[in-house]
């Protein structure tokens, strides 16, 4: 068992306090000490440039795949050289209605470095013991999908 923590703050910025009115501009320091000034989406008034907690599900899917499947490629005798995915999620209403990250696919590319080299096959097996593995995609209701080159 481990322990994860985040200390988010928040403090008004603006004179009045309305939905129109106030920041969604936020921090969030993480147990080892970093930092992340992060908003909410564009689309609910906040800061394009910021990411959102919506972005920051993708992007936790995303390094946890690919942290657990590099540690498959590392105990396996494959040197990886480059790994880089174009994750995207999607917010829409759920069965019961309300809104959720109803699903995620990851789009990982991994380039493999040295003499042994994973054909489709062990590749894809590779993805599927990443994504069963994956202590954050184990952890949502969202539909997870790994769609591997």
């Amino acid at each position: 068992m481990s322990k994860h923590e985040a200390h988010l703050s928040w403090r008004r910025t603006t004179p009045t306090f309305t939905y129109d009115t106030y920041s969604r501009d936020h921090e969030v320091r993480f147990g080892g000490g970093a930092s992340l000034t992060t908003s909410a989406a564009p689309e609910y008034r906040g800061a394009r440039e910021r990411p959102n907690p919506e972005e920051m599900l993708v992007a936790s899917l995303s390094s946890c795949h690919m942290l657990t499947f590099l540690a498959i490629a590392a105990r396996d005798g494959f040197v990886v050289d480059a790994y880089e995915d174009a994750a995207e999620g999607v917010l829409e209403k759920n069965e019961a209605g309300r809104l959720a990250v109803t699903r995620v696919v990851l789009r990982p590319r991994v380039v493999f470095g040295g003499d042994k080299q994973p054909d489709a096959e062990r590749l894809a097996k590779m993805h599927e013991a990443a994504h069963r593995g994956c202590f954050i995609a184990n952890s949502v209701k969202t539909d997870v999908r790994v769609e591997a080159a």
